[in-house]
């Protein structure tokens, strides 16, 4: 299995939540491989950069070493617009960063990890699980 990280749980790996990693360590033992999405990526690097965390964008540039980050092509981009056409038709509003993160897990056939389950529960065909709990 692969495990997309949203990047509420990579930022708890960055602060050295026990009860993240040892989620994390399970799953890379039980055989699991875990990326980082494009867009998760760009939303810890801008926060990151923005208040100078210079220690933790060490431990995030290493998470990235050990974690590939993924890449979105046109097919990715397409799901995450078919998405969003499908909730707004329903009236249900979902921030941009969660179609794409969304489109990339199911695109790719990954789980996202997230702490968040709420913002994601209602986009069908979409595995989530939750380290954090």
């Amino acid at each position: 299995m692969i495990y997309a990280l949203d990047s509420n749980i990579i930022s708890y790996l960055l602060k050295d939540d026990a009860a993240v990693y040892s989620r994390l360590n399970k799953a890379i033992d039980d055989g699991g491989r875990c990326i980082i999405p494009p867009i998760a990526y760009y939303e810890i690097k801008r926060g990151l950069l923005a208040v100078n965390a210079t220690a933790k964008m060490i431990g995030f540039d290493q998470l990235c070493r050990d974690f590939r980050v993924g890449n979105m092509n046109t097919h990715t981009w397409d799901e995450a617009a078919r998405l969003y056409a499908l909730h707004r038709g329903k009236g249900q509003l979902v921030e941009d960063a969660d179609f794409f993160i969304s489109a990339f897990c199911i695109v790719n056939d990954y789980t996202l990890v997230t702490n968040n389950i709420r913002h994601f529960e209602h986009i069908d065909g979409l595995k989530l699980v939750n380290w954090k709990n």
